[in-house]
């Protein structure tokens, strides 16, 4: 069972569409027990941060997000799914984020020419490669729409860089967890290669 985390923010219907378009049946649960029993758990959203770590610890999220995570359970973050596994974001002052990442989330600085947030189609640059982009070459292109980025503390779970126009983390991987500042889903065949590869 792949189970998509419900908590109100944004894209759950889209991802669990794109999942049905590769023939894969997802689930969108905020029950802990549907979650923690999952062979798969996706963490999606769009929206604000603090709205988003909000709702889910309203809905007691957090024990069961960080339980599948910490058990080898594979895990995909998108968009504000990938942020909200960090220290804290600086959307709104200061908010605390799941922590389960070492590192913050920052607003765009780039000149007056980049509009924000950053949206459109941009190249992936590979700094490791996650095995569930299996398929999928070097400077395709994905689809991101953003304010906001991650800076890890730790390097080393930078998976993936784009730039705009410097360069940002687009993709973290850790072990059985790998997470996307862009849309997999919103991707076209690209996309969808990576949310296959993800649950088989």
């Amino acid at each position: 069972m792949l189970a998509i985390i419900d908590y109100q923010m944004g894209n759950l219907r889209s991802v669990q569409k794109a999942f049905e378009s590769v023939g894969v049946e997802a689930i969108i649960t905020d029950s802990p027990t549907e979650i923690l029993a999952a062979d798969r758990v996706v963490l999606p959203g769009v929206g604000a941060f603090r709205d988003a770590i909000g709702e889910i610890r309203r809905r007691d999220l957090v024990g069961p997000i960080t339980e599948v995570i910490g058990n080898g359970t594979p895990f995909l973050g998108i968009c504000l799914g990938l942020q909200l596994l960090f220290d804290y974001s600086e959307e709104d002052g200061h908010i605390e984020g799941l922590g389960l990442l070492a590192g913050k989330v920052i607003r765009f600085d780039v000149p007056s020419n980049c509009k924000v947030p950053h949206m459109g189609w941009n190249e992936l640059h590979f700094v490791h490669r996650p095995p569930i982009f299996d398929g999928v070459g070097e400077g395709s292109h994905f689809y991101f729409v953003h304010s906001y980025h991650v800076v890890p503390d730790d390097p080393s779970v930078v998976a993936i860089e784009s730039e705009y126009p410097v360069s940002f983390c687009a993709a973290v991987w850790r072990d059985n967890l790998c997470a996307t500042q862009f849309h997999p889903e919103k991707s076209q065949t690209h996309g969808l290669q990576v949310l296959k590869n993800f649950a088989t």
